[in-house]
């Protein structure tokens, strides 16, 4: 029986190193670019959990996206973070994703030094756009919780991330609420009417014309009334 073990073991070593592959995970070809990444490795998992946060707010913005890319490349490398994005786009990003979930996973594939390191890292995201806003806070506090980070842990470390927040944060200009034709002490409610009776108005796709000059002033429009509509909705979280 022995025997059988060692052969059956050689037999697999020589498949793998014929075919290109790593021995110990991590699959490799051609100099090792080709890496397989699967829902039980740790990066996958933590990757769901910077979308979590990212989508909390209710919209994507690219440096949120941008810190995770960087942070994923600093710490597991360019190969196996773009097999790591790779299986992400492909497996699990139109699927839904549950904080619990994930978090099982997690706390029973670490330490609590990493996963303090994980809060950290989700604060980070949600401050890659110069606010963490009240909604990603109550994510990264639900994900916190289901991590078994104890209270103390994690309050210092929003004291610190918020103290951040605060200092970046800037006060949204009052032509923003002028692009909406708003006052800056219209309700939450007025703003997102305005907003989309706007976006009806100047969508590039109801603007029909023939005049070249109409399109461009529309679709110039239609991006002052996007960017005015973010500035407000990251200044009041909602």
């Amino acid at each position: 029986m022995f025997k059988l073990a060692i052969l059956i073991g050689l037999i697999y070593v020589i498949y793998r190193l014929s075919s290109g592959l790593s021995l110990f995970g991590g699959d490799t070809n051609n100099g090792g670019e080709r890496i397989k990444v699967t829902p039980y490795d740790i990066e996958l998992n933590i990757l769901s959990l910077t979308s979590l946060v990212i989508k909390s707010d209710g919209y994507v913005n690219r440096p949120e996206m941008d810190f995770v890319r960087a942070y994923f490349v600093q710490k597991y490398g360019k190969a196996r973070a773009n097999a790591t994005f790779k299986t992400f786009n492909e497996t699990l990003k139109n699927r839904e994703i549950t904080a619990h979930r994930v978090c099982y996973f997690i706390l029973h594939k670490t330490n609590y030094q990493e996963r303090i390191e994980i809060i950290q890292l989700l604060f980070g995201v949600a401050l890659a756009d110069g606010n963490v806003s009240p909604r990603e806070a109550y994510k990264i506090e639900e994900i916190a919780g289901f991590l078994k980070i104890y209270r103390v842990d994690f309050e210092t470390i929003k004291r610190m991330y918020s103290a951040k927040s605060n200092t970046y944060q800037k006060p949204v200009p009052p032509n923003a609420y002028k692009v909406l034709d708003l006052e800056t002490n219209a309700t939450d409610a007025e703003v997102k009417t305005a907003y989309r009776n706007l976006v009806k108005k100047y969508h590039p796709d109801k603007v029909i014309t023939g005049s070249d000059t109409v399109k461009k002033n529309a679709e110039m429009n239609f991006r002052r009334v996007q960017e005015a509509y973010e500035q407000i909705q990251k200044e009041r979280g909602f």
